[in-house]
């Protein structure tokens, strides 16, 4: 889909050059009116269509430019990162909690072994300096 066909679709005039803004509330209107789940059974494949084609637009409008063949380039992969929790905030902290907890892990287990190991030399090998442990 080129971007002539997506700012018709959204409801734009055909020269006009929106802001994101104006797009992403053209998109929820445009979303509203014609999502599948507010039409009856016999209508929600030509709705499901329609749906689609409006998702499609908005993602044309807000990626900028697509490759050749179609696909969303690398660029908007880039600029968007990981994907978003409920509430379109980023979920970096859901992403990080387990590296954190395996550090952490690690580091607990390590000088649990570090210390066991101490315990058994000083067993087996009793000092006899008074300035060593």
């Amino acid at each position: 889909m080129d971007a002539h066909e997506a700012r018709n679709l959204l409801g734009f005039p055909p020269n006009s050059s929106p802001t994101p803004s104006q797009v992403k509330s053209a998109y929820i209107k445009k979303v509203w009116e014609s999502h599948p789940d507010r039409f009856p059974s016999q209508e929600k494949p030509l709705a499901e269509s329609k749906f689609k084609l409006i998702s499609e637009a908005y993602t044309c409008l807000q990626s900028g430019r697509r490759d050749v063949s179609g696909s969303v380039g690398y660029s908007h992969v880039v600029r968007t990162g990981f994907p978003r929790a409920h509430g379109r905030r980023k979920n970096h902290a859901m992403i990080k909690v387990p590296f954190v907890l395996i550090i952490l892990g690690t580091f607990a287990l390590g000088g649990f072994n570090a210390s066991r190991a101490y315990k058994k030399q000083k067993e087996e090998y009793p000092s006899h300096n008074p300035f060593l442990p």
